[in-house]
């Protein structure tokens, strides 16, 4: 049923929705990837279209930026709609010296420095992690597309401009791949709610090099990633 964040009506969601953080990404998406795309939501401007990719349903729905509008978004759309993946598709600031510019970013998990998964299991510093299905068929996905692609654990962010010196060395030097703020949501909302999230993000950004994509390359990055994520949907 509707909810306050959401008019979509009941089934008008398929199975599997693309979480891009961007709602006019998700605009892109729809009409660039998907055939017979239709709007189902528009509440607050958070566009959801579903449509069909080789015959088959899919959605994809904007989330916002932060953890806190990604929880919403994804309770919802597990808890009221009966949605069982989701797979969030953006982009990353990447942390590795050898990373280059459109390299993929598959999840294997996700670091936090915020507190808004701290209620779920007290005393306990949940480590949200990505549903393995998903994340073997985007790895098998890329390696098929021939899309340079990294597997390991994410930094979703708090704070987008927050300066706090020696936090991304000491990430960097721990192996994390990249800077989101979002998955950390994701990855527990799922696992709250017995259902399947994955992130695939591409580098745009190198967090210690002056290196960043021009918008148009940023499209051309993002359509890899959103194949590879299109793929898993249906593994």
């Amino acid at each position: 049923m509707p909810t306050p964040h959401n008019s979509a009506a009941p089934g008008d969601y398929a199975p599997a929705v693309l979480m891009p953080g961007d709602p006019r990404r998700a605009r892109r998406i729809a009409e660039t990837l998907f055939d017979d795309a239709r709007l189902v939501n528009e509440v607050r401007g958070m566009e959801a279209y579903t449509g069909t990719v080789g015959g088959r349903a899919i959605s994809v729905m904007g989330s916002g930026m932060g953890l806190p509008t990604m929880t919403i978004y994804a309770t919802e759309l597990f808890r009221e709609y009966g949605v069982r993946r989701i797979i969030r598709v953006g982009t990353s600031g990447g942390y590795q010296d050898d990373m280059a510019l459109g390299d993929v970013i598959i999840a294997t998990a996700a670091h936090t420095d915020s507190a808004i998964n701290d209620p779920r299991i007290p005393g306990v510093r949940f480590a949200p992690a990505a549903s393995y299905p998903l994340l073997r068929a985007a790895a098998d996905a890329a390696e098929r597309a021939g899309t340079p692609a990294r597997i390991g654990s994410v930094y979703s962010s708090d704070h987008f401009y927050l300066a706090r010196p020696g936090l991304h060395e000491g990430l960097r030097d721990h192996g994390v791949l990249g800077v989101d703020m979002e998955t950390a949501a994701l990855y527990a909302v799922a696992a709250a709610e017995g259902r399947e999230a994955l992130t695939v993000l591409t580098v745009t950004d190198h967090m210690f090099r002056e290196e960043a994509m021009p918008p148009e390359d940023r499209e051309n990055g993002f359509a890899a990633a959103a194949a590879i994520a299109i793929e898993a949907a249906f593994s």
